[in-house]
């Protein structure tokens, strides 16, 4: 009787120790992540400040709904609006000469979009395509712009086709460049979403993401460049802005909105009147142009559709020639339509 009982103890006994083996390694594992994450946040917070004081800002301000949104202008002449992609700023134009060659005969003005470069998004607003039209269309009525060429590239197109819906007469001509206009089924932009996730967002894009991101960042410009190689102008891109945890949680929650804003949009591409000019590159490996541009150019009976070959994702480097002839044709073919009416 007595060995039972000292059986039954000693099988009471032993998983309480095991339990209490694991629980004491577990606190000091979690300790060191605790500090690891600490520590990350530190270098990423403190990289963020050097991108900002190394890459000042390069044009003036305007405060749009209590909003500070930054924003370039050159030239002269009739405007012509820049809306950058997912990810990107100001520099991505200005580096690929775009800027510089429509300012000959145009007046540009290229906006950082809400999160990126230095231009804010305040966390109380879902900023959709229709929620950035509205803050860019009051912008641009304080800049004296009452009609414009607006070119969007990738996610900015989606911008540019909520401002020409919302505003016809403010959007005289509409160029989409790379741009994703209807839903497909896009597992990646599920895992690119996850830093914009309440919580469990705000830790990821401060710890991991941007040295994750430093990692894959050769991978990625592979991927939005090919096939063509990354242009040597490129370079005066400033990486390290992008990699600061407040843009890649806007990066983040814009990947999130991509596919439930083309699902909002789809149904109304016909309904825009002005002239649309499409141009995208036939090998993007970011955004299929047959399904995206193509299918757009059949839905918008007004439109034209210049498919490039030996081009990827990122045209307006590798194609700027051909991205402002598509600027001067939907400017040349709304000054027509104003003239016929």
């Amino acid at each position: 009787m007595a060995a039972v009982t000292s059986l039954k103890r000693f099988r009471r006994v032993v998983p309480n120790q095991r339990l209490d083996r694991a629980s004491s390694s577990f606190v000091p594992a979690a300790a060191i992540a605790v500090a690891a994450l600490a520590a990350a946040a530190l270098i990423n917070r403190n990289l963020a400040k050097k991108a900002e004081h190394d890459n000042p800002p390069a044009g003036r301000f305007l405060e749009v709904n209590g909003v500070r949104l930054h924003y370039v202008e050159r030239g002269s002449g009739a405007p012509v609006v820049l809306l950058h992609g997912n990810g990107s700023m100001i520099q991505d134009f200005d580096s690929s000469g775009l800027i510089d060659l429509a300012a000959k005969d145009y007046r540009v003005i290229v906006f950082d979009r809400p999160g990126f470069g230095h231009s804010e998004r305040p966390r109380g607003v879902v900023w959709t395509p229709n929620a950035q039209a509205e803050l860019f269309r009051v912008a641009l009525a304080q800049l004296g712009v009452s009609d414009a060429v607006v070119l969007g590239h990738s996610w900015g197109a989606s911008v540019a086709v909520a401002l020409a819906l919302k505003y016809p007469n403010l959007v005289r001509g509409l160029v989409l460049a790379s741009g994703y206009y209807y839903p497909t089924t896009r597992p990646d932009v599920v895992a690119m979403g996850a830093p914009a996730l309440p919580i469990v967002g705000d830790i990821l894009s401060h710890t991991i993401s941007p040295l994750l991101s430093r990692v894959i960042w050769p991978l990625m410009l592979k991927k939005i460049f090919g096939p063509r190689s990354v242009p040597e102008k490129f370079g005066a891109f400033p990486k390290e802005m992008a990699l600061r945890p407040s843009q890649i949680r806007a990066s983040a929650a814009e990947s999130a909105l991509m596919i439930p804003d083309s699902l909002m949009l789809r149904g109304q591409y016909a309904n825009l009147r002005m002239p649309v000019v499409i141009i995208a590159g036939e090998e993007d490996k970011l955004i299929d142009i047959d399904s995206q541009s193509a299918k757009l150019h059949s839905d918008v009976s007004q439109s034209t559709l210049h498919r490039l070959a030996g081009n990827g994702h990122m045209i307006q480097q590798t194609a700027t020639d051909e991205v402002m002839s598509a600027i001067r044709e939907a400017a040349n073919a709304s000054a027509q339509l104003a003239a016929a009416e």
